[in-house]
């Protein structure tokens, strides 16, 4: 009787196999298409958020705040690792982080300018708080509107799954930034062009 089983799970077993061998393997995206592009644009997209996140923690005392920016600061860092794997995995060219974006292209996607980011490390530290807020709100409404195309059907599972959560995720992190900066009084910036209506959006205080 045991035998009879062994061999009806081995069965299976070789059957599963074969299955897995006939099924047809993704082929990799290529250097134009919608996951190329979503993660060559989240990278350096991420490292700002990390960048200004990592500046709110050196001359921050506000637990809080310190707290927040330390979760924005590691889980993008986890998925900017994630994507440039990708980009290795589908052999195409690495992302450098840090490489500048035309100025016209980081405002489309919600990017701090130079001079926004060097005044986070040299205004007054309640100011530079409030700012931090404000560059980090409009910053997470840019990702919600770049995550867009990579949520379509057709999308590389994984590369789906990864704009999902980031969606999610930085909806989240939208609405608590907005409290804290309704906290103290201050008024957010414009959001991006293109952002969803249905985006959570901070209340404009007059």
């Amino acid at each position: 009787m045991r035998r009879a089983a062994a061999g009806v799970l081995a069965a299976l077993l070789l059957g599963g196999g074969a299955l897995l061998a006939l099924t047809p393997r993704q082929p990799s995206p290529g250097p134009q298409s919608t996951e190329a592009t979503f993660v060559r644009g989240m990278i350096p997209h991420h490292a700002q958020a990390v960048t200004t996140a990592q500046a709110l923690r050196r001359r921050s005392g506000d637990r809080t705040l310190r707290s927040v920016a330390l979760e924005i600061e590691l889980g993008q860092q986890e998925q900017i690792r994630q994507m440039q794997g990708w980009l290795r995995l589908w052999t195409l060219p690495p992302v450098d982080p840090a490489a500048p974006l035309p100025a016209a292209h980081a405002r489309l996607m919600g990017m701090a300018s130079p001079a926004e980011l060097n005044a986070l490390n040299t205004r007054p530290v309640p100011e530079a708080e409030a700012l931090f807020l404000q560059l980090m709100i409009r910053h997470h409404q840019g990702a919600l509107v770049m995550a867009r195309p990579a949520l379509e059907a057709g999308v590389h599972p994984q590369v789906g799954l990864l704009a999902r959560q980031i969606t999610a995720t930085q909806r989240g992190e939208i609405t608590t930034l907005s409290a804290l900066l309704r906290r103290r009084a201050q008024t957010p910036l414009s959001p991006p062009p293109g952002l969803d209506p249905g985006s959570p959006a901070p209340t404009h205080h007059h």
